[in-house]
């Protein structure tokens, strides 16, 4: 079974993708299971297979460990590696195409605590792939854009397993600002331009030199546009995924 593990900063719209994403898998022949990786969430807006709240859940940790929810949310996701042997059992009993992995809404909590390298292990390196999501709101200038960018190649570089990026909620973009994105995206030079014409000096200089070592790292990464509200660009997250495990070749529909 593969699995894509969903992150993203809060806000981003994790669980909504994921719940858009396995509506289009299971309407289009493909079977997906899902993954609730977030102690702390109420409530979702999809039915978990598997839901970690099941063993950890955050009020519980806050209670028993006396904690606020900020230390809460470090002890708990270290609590979820430790209970990733309960995890594996049901997983083990799931026979899908895929597992999509919703995380926590504090994106350092997984990507940069060793609690989550020891979840991608235990979910199998040669199995797992990343789709890290960018809020739009974050995009919107050349600096902000490689912000997102450099955070995606950090994530790569902490990570180690394949990764794609995907700009959410696209339809609360206008049609320019949605252009001007996709062409930074798309073609270096212009993102280029679009720093030299930003009015602080002093930004400029930094985000030129994070610019040009994001292409020394070839860590530049063309974006997925998707929208959860209008269903597009879903197929695309397939295709990508597809591409990565299996060279492309498509899935047989049930």
């Amino acid at each position: 079974m593969k699995k894509i593990v969903f992150l993203g900063t809060a806000g981003a719209g994790k669980s909504t993708l994921t719940a858009a994403l396995v509506d289009w898998m299971q309407d289009n022949g493909y079977d997906a299971a899902l993954m609730n990786l977030d102690p702390g969430v109420e409530q979702l807006n999809y039915d978990a297979d598997i839901d970690i709240r099941d063993w950890v859940k955050l009020e519980d940790v806050m209670r028993e460990y006396n904690l606020g929810p900020n230390g809460a949310q470090v002890a708990a996701a270290d609590l979820i590696a430790l209970n990733m042997n309960k995890l594996m059992e049901p997983l083990e009993q799931i026979e899908s195409d895929y597992l999509l992995v919703d995380t926590p809404g504090q994106l350092e909590l997984f990507a940069y605590r060793q609690s989550g390298k020891v979840v991608l292990e235990r979910l199998g390196l040669d199995e797992t792939m990343v789709a890290f999501i960018s809020d739009p709101a974050m995009c919107k200038t050349p600096s902000s854009f490689v912000s997102s960018a450099l955070l995606f190649a950090s994530i790569n570089f902490r990570l180690q397993v394949p990764s794609i990026h995907i700009l959410s909620k696209t339809d609360i973009l206008t049609e320019e600002e949605y252009e001007r994105i996709m062409l930074w995206s798309q073609e270096e030079d212009a993102l280029y331009s679009a720093l030299l014409d930003e009015e602080s000096r002093a930004s400029k200089s930094l985000n030129t030199e994070v610019f040009r070592a994001l292409q020394q790292l070839s860590a530049y990464s063309e974006l997925i546009p998707v929208s959860s509200k209008e269903f597009t660009g879903l197929e695309d997250i397939y295709a990508r995924a597809q591409g990565i495990f299996e060279g492309g070749e498509d899935l047989e529909r049930r």
